[in-house]
């Protein structure tokens, strides 16, 4: 399917306008001017410009008719991150240049309101509940219905009551207040979602082996470890291993305990130090982990293949949790170190 091309004048935002005469005057002359921006005019006008899309040429001339004939033969331009990486690369050292990029990419979607669409559910009731529940009631009108339904079942019940209110007697909301809101979202929620979800290759490549079995695991990092010793290191230590689920908060670990079949979480505590095994058993009941231990007394030496088998096995329950929004997975008490699904 071709992407639609805008055709509308009037459908562009005044950022959006900027966007488009700064491509249609090209990179050079066109980062000359932007060079001249503030940082925050800077990162707005390249949201415009990543999330651009196709415009149309006689949107582009009626744009820039004012400026000189030149551009009124440019015709259809395209914005999109490669394009704005380069305006960028013109007048911004280049880990500036990767810091903005990597807040326009954030979760996918080409809009602020498909992007948070795709934050998981907890990670914004999280956020929403410390703002205003008028600005909240915007935000999951704006988003995609199932996705407000799960936010909103996270939030506090009084706090809903109010939200739901706001949500019925709300009218048209003006574009100037929803570019307010969406500036805010963008300085304050998203550039903070990416510096703690970001696009990092290391953890990208962390989170595709945690989901191989053991032996494409060997086979990927032994190699790996001697060409890139660093970067094995660095994967190894972004990797959520068996050992982490103990760092889950008492309720996640409840909730992959009740989902786990209790001979398969035998072997899997078996060969344990005791404080990480103490963790499982001190949020079962009292009979539950008397009878758990009870059969691990009777499994008696094991065969290193099945409790690693079993351990992957309960990773994979949990991730699968992690990613129906049933549980969190984060590995310590910073909230900037959770893993989202």
């Amino acid at each position: 399917m071709l992407p639609k091309i805008r055709s509308d004048y009037k459908s562009l935002t005044g950022l959006e306008k900027t966007a488009v005469i700064l491509l249609a005057l090209g990179e050079e002359r066109g980062a000359r001017l932007m060079e001249r921006l503030e940082d925050d005019e800077i990162r707005d006008v390249s949201y415009a410009m990543a999330g651009l899309g196709t415009v149309s040429g006689k949107v582009v001339e009626r744009l820039i008719r004012d400026f000189s004939e030149r551009f009124a033969g440019t015709g259809e331009i395209l914005g999109g991150f490669d394009s704005t990486e380069r305006f960028l690369a013109r007048f911004l050292p280049s880990d500036r240049v990767q810091e903005i990029l990597s807040e326009l990419r954030g979760p996918a979607g080409r809009t602020m309101w498909e992007k948070l669409s795709n934050v998981n559910e907890q990670v914004l009731a999280n956020y929403l509940r410390n703002e205003h529940p008028q600005t909240i009631a915007v935000v999951l009108t704006r988003i995609r219905p199932e996705h407000a339904a799960k936010v909103l079942g996270l939030l506090p019940g009084n706090l809903v009551q109010m939200i739901v209110s706001r949500i019925i007697k709300m009218e048209a909301v003006p574009r100037d207040v929803l570019e307010d809101v969406e500036k805010t979202l963008r300085s304050e929620f998203m550039a903070n979602y990416v510096r703690a979800h970001g696009h990092d290759s290391h953890a990208i490549m962390a989170e595709i082996l945690n989901r191989t079995d053991k032996e494409l695991f060997e086979q990927i990092m032994d190699p790996l470890e001697k060409r890139m010793p660093e970067s094995a290191t660095r994967i190894k230590q972004l990797m959520f291993t068996f050992e982490d689920l103990a760092r889950l908060d008492p309720q996640a670990i409840q909730t992959v305990i009740r989902n786990t079949d209790s001979e398969r979480l035998a072997y899997a505590l078996k060969g344990l130090d005791d404080p990480i095994q103490q963790v499982f058993l001190e949020n079962m009941s009292e009979r539950a982990a008397a009878l758990l231990r009870e059969e691990m007394d009777l499994l008696g030496a094991v065969r290193a293949r099945d409790v690693e088998e079993a351990r992957d096995a309960i990773l994979r329950t949990t991730k699968l949790l992690a990613e129906e929004g049933q549980i969190v997975i984060n590995r310590g008490s910073d909230s900037a170190a959770y893993l989202v699904y």
